[in-house]
Order: structure tokens, then C-alpha cells, then sequence
């Protein structure tokens, strides 16, 4: 079997491979199960082989590399405009195998073991916050519901609710008080289910050399530095910083054409999660600029001094989102500009 490239439409247990020559001819067209994969990779000489990043890619990525092959992860969008005809898995592997061959395609970096360890911290934290607040709006309907309105926010309903369940004059019927106490203890068990994922990750911040790098740069903290440094990966597959803030959906979407350059708003492709900690730490930064003093903070208060604030805070994003990809991809420690320096 004499395959140079190879493309790999995986699934949960139904597998399909396209695999081509040195001259691009197809050579083999195979299904397999599950169980069969490395097996048949096995028996394969070292080849490139194609796989979109989807659920389970990382997994087989390292997998496959274990067994000599070079495997490259690709954004499934950037594999569509390859797919003939209709979409099935042997197109959609045929796909692949001819999208892995591009010389100036964008891939994704595999992550390793670690990496997605922490962010599963990160995403089992984002379902427990979820959860608090579904709870924490269903409270407030059925407390809507006998004329009890508490006002906004988290806090005032988790303080307001122990002493509504012991005023006997506010005709609360005593089975709806069973049931709301029932969602409080509820409530608090969330809550404690938060702190213990904040502490976890407060943790590996301390136990990560690059993550307590990234903490010099005032606002980002342990949450945002660990989701950085896990959903990064390899910061050498981002050919540049402006590379990794466009991954993240922090550079404006372009309307160009004829020579006339149109900017639009952001493109908000990428991650979400990433994108939402760095816009939302630039938003605190941004409430405390006026005191800053070095060169960073002088470009960040004439940005919102010209622009809506949000626009202010994306554009610092984006700046944090470069930064930290400079130090991590350069190894370096966090240098504050000074202001002759931002001035040249």
C-alpha cells in the first residue's frame, strides 16, 4: 500500500478513509470500525494524514502520531469547499484527503492530554454556572407568581430568598415554601460546586510556568490564563499574533474589494469561551484606565475616549489576545510599554 496522504472522517463508531499516492491518485477507499482504525494505520508506512477538528480529533491525532503517521487537524469550514457532489463519508474523506494537501491551509494544533484535561475544568465550570442561573431564573418566576419581586442579580437573590421562606406574612402558601427550600439548598450546592472549580483552577495557574506568565498582564487572570494556554495548544502554528487574535474572532470581518478596504465588526469565529474572559477582562481594565500610567494605558484610554466603550474593550481584547501569544510563543516575560515607547 503505497499512500502518501491520507484523509479520515471520524465518527463514533463508523470510520472512512481516502487515501492518495504521490502523484494525488486514489489509491484506497476503505470503512472501518472503530476497533479496526489503529490496526489498519498500523500496517501503513508513515503518511500525512487529514483529519477535521471535531469531538474526538485530539484523541486520534495523537494516537495515529504514536504510530509514526504526521496527522493535521483542519476547521471542518475549511474543508467544505473540497467536498464534491453530496455529502457523505466517503466524500467527505475524499474532502479531507484533498484539503490536507493544500500548501496554505490553516490548521488547528493538537492539544495534548493536559491541555484538554483543564478545559474540561473549564467547561464543567461553564455547565455548572449555567445551571445556577436557569435555577436561579426559575426562582424568580415562581416567586413572580405570588407577587414576591426580587431585584437583579445573583447575590440579592441569594439574599433575599432565606428571609422570604421565614416571613410567615407574605402568603406563601407552605408547599410553595417546600419547594423553594427545596431550590435553595439547591442553589447552594451549585454554588459550592463553583468555588471548588475556581480554587481547582486557581491551582493550575500556580502549577503552570506559562500560566503565571500570563498573570503579569493586568487583566488576565488565573481563569483566563489556564483557558489561554490549554485551548492555544502549540503557539507555533499561528504564524503570527494577529493569526491568533483572528482565531479568536477579535479582528473586524472585511468588506474589501476594488482597492477599497471595508471593515466591518468583529468576526466572532473561534472560541467563545476564550473570546468572552478576554473581552470581559478588558472591560475591567478599562473601568480603572484613567489611573494607568504606562503606554498601554495611555492607547487604551484614547481608544475609548474616541470610540463606544465596547468597541474600546474588543480593541483591548484583541491586544491581550496578541500579547499573550508573543510571550507564549517567545517565552518571554511580560514587558509594561512605557509611554515614549507607545508615542514611537
Amino acid at each position: 500500500m503505497n499512500f502518501t496522504r491520507c484523509g479520515l472522517d471520524i465518527a463514533k463508531q463508523v470510520f472512512q478513509v481516502h487515501a492518495v499516492n504521490e502523484h494525488g491518485l486514489a489509491k484506497g477507499r476503505k470503512t472501518l470500525q472503530r476497533g479496526k482504525v489503529l490496526e489498519y494505520f498500523a500496517r501503513l508506512p508513515p503518511c500525512l494524514i487529514g483529519i477535521e477538528a471535531c469531538g474526538g480529533a485530539h484523541y486520534w491525532a495523537r494516537a495515529l502520531s504514536k504510530l509514526g503517521h504526521t496527522v493535521k487537524l483542519m476547521a471542518p469550514q475549511f474543508v467544505i469547499p473540497y467536498r464534491k457532489r453530496g455529502k457523505n463519508d466517503a466524500n467527505d474523506a475524499e474532502a479531507i484527503c484533498e484539503a490536507v494537501g493544500r500548501p496554505n491551509m490553516h490548521f488547528v494544533a493538537v492539544k495534548t492530554e493536559e491541555q484538554q484535561a483543564v478545559l474540561m475544568v473549564h467547561r464543567a465550570r461553564s455547565l455548572v454556572v449555567a445551571n445556577r442561573t436557569a435555577l436561579v431564573n426559575q426562582i424568580r418566576g415562581l416567586l413572580a407568581e405570588f407577587g414576591l419581586v426580587v431585584p437583579k442579580g445573583i447575590a440579592r437573590l441569594r439574599a433575599q430568598l432565606p428571609r422570604i421562606l421565614e416571613d410567615a406574612e407574605n402568603g406563601l402558601p407552605p408547599l410553595a415554601g417546600e419547594v423553594l427550600s427545596a431550590l435553595l439548598e439547591q442553589f447552594h450546592e451549585l454554588d459550592q460546586r463553583i468555588q471548588q472549580y475556581d480554587l481547582k483552577i486557581r491551582e493550575l495557574a500556580r502549577q503552570s510556568e506559562p500560566a503565571r506568565r500570563l498573570m503579569q498582564v493586568e487583566s488576565i487572570g488565573p481563569m483566563t490564563a489556564t483557558a489561554v494556554v490549554a485551548s492555544m495548544g502549540d503557539p507555533h502554528a499561528f504564524n503570527s499574533a494577529r493569526n491568533y487574535a483572528a482565531s479568536l474572532g477579535l479582528t473586524p470581518r472585511q468588506y474589501s474589494s476594488g482597492g477599497t478596504t471595508r471593515l466591518g465588526p468583529i468576526t466572532k469565529q473561534g472560541d467563545r469561551y476564550v473570546r468572552t474572559l478576554l473581552v470581559h477582562g478588558a472591560r475591567a481594565y478599562l473601568r480603572v484606565v484613567d489611573k494607568k500610567t504606562d503606554g498601554k494605558g495611555a492607547w487604551a484610554r484614547g481608544v475609548k475616549e474616541r470610540r463606544h466603550v465596547n468597541i474600546a474593550a474588543v480593541a483591548l481584547a484583541a491586544k491581550h489576545a496578541r500579547i499573550a501569544w508573543a510571550m507564549l510563543a517567545n517565552n518571554t516575560e511580560y514587558r509594561p510599554t512605557q509611554l515614549k515607547e507607545a508615542a514611537a
